[in-house]
């Protein structure tokens, strides 16, 4: 997690806290009643799946949220790959702490694991084309910022982060303005004139013949919702090199080669964090 700058870090804090709060607001009934507060231990972080790891650094912070005197050593990197049996990590100090912060810890890990596993495969799909594989914003609502983090350990790379990094016209905005009598060209041309000169704008296409029309209006980049690869392949052949062009909707392992061969620059797949599959990694104690 060492890419993350200080204020990312804060926010990881905040997320962590949130989910500590919503675990332990009572306090952990059963390890107060049964654990000494004295006892010592040391838990390992073992896979039982393969697949790529992702949020061993968020793990660590979680169980030193808890307790800062828990020592947690992580043995693969954030992106390695993984298989059943590796055993990744392990936390020592009091068996109390452990077992409270064990499944917020967990949590975490597992979902991070199954983002970056999935993006993984989605990008080996792709290998040898031009093609990147990003993410989009459905991501799970406060944990956009370690989903996305996720996807770039899995290979993949960031669309927006938020509603403010750049400009996507989508079908919705397009509906609203033609009811004050405003097209496509239009509505891209006066959001170029209301912006920053740094802003990018995106606008969302159904058909090949709106590529030429977002593409002379001066999009830097055209999303092309739910085409057939044949429509894909004619808007390639229309805005290719004039702006990026990105396949979204319904993208799955199954058809994301497909996609990719028609000559695209991006695939975005919200399939990558809202439906993930967790990785599975257990905690393993001795004492």
């Amino acid at each position: 997690m060492s890419e993350l700058s200080i204020s990312w870090w804060r926010q990881l804090e905040e997320i962590i806290d949130r989910a500590l709060d919503e675990d332990l607001c009572l306090g952990d009934a059963t390890t107060e009643a049964l654990i000494p507060p004295q006892l010592q231990g040391r838990a390992s972080f073992l896979v039982k799946a393969e697949g790529v790891l992702a949020g061993m650094g968020v793990a660590a912070a979680v169980f030193r949220r808890l307790d800062p005197s828990l020592k947690v050593d992580a043995f693969m990197p954030d992106g390695a790959r993984v298989k059943p049996g590796d055993v990744v990590g392990s936390v020592s100090g009091a068996v109390a702490s452990i077992l409270s912060v064990e499944r917020t810890a967990l949590n975490f890990l597992q979902r991070l694991s199954g983002i970056a596993t999935q993006t993984a495969l989605f990008v080996e799909a792709v290998a040898g084309t031009r093609a990147r594989i990003v993410d989009t914003r459905k991501t799970a609502p406060g944990l956009r910022l370690l989903d996305k983090y996720a996807v770039r350990m899995g290979g993949g790379h960031n669309h927006r982060f938020n509603l403010g990094d750049g400009i996507l016209i989508k079908d919705n905005h397009l509906a609203a303005m033609r009811r004050t009598g405003v097209g496509l060209g239009e509505a891209v041309r006066r959001a170029r004139s209301r912006v920053r000169h740094s802003i990018k704008i995106q606008v969302e296409v159904t058909s090949p013949e709106q590529v030429l029309e977002a593409v002379e209006a001066g999009a830097d980049a055209i999303l092309l919702d739910n085409m057939s690869v044949d429509d894909m392949r004619r808007a390639v052949g229309l805005g290719g090199g004039r702006a990026l062009l990105e396949a979204s909707g319904g993208i799955n392992l199954q058809t994301v080669r497909a996609a990719a061969e028609t000559g695209v620059d991006l695939i975005s797949a919200g399939s990558l964090t809202h439906s993930v599959k967790a990785l599975d990694i257990s905690l393993e104690l001795e004492v």
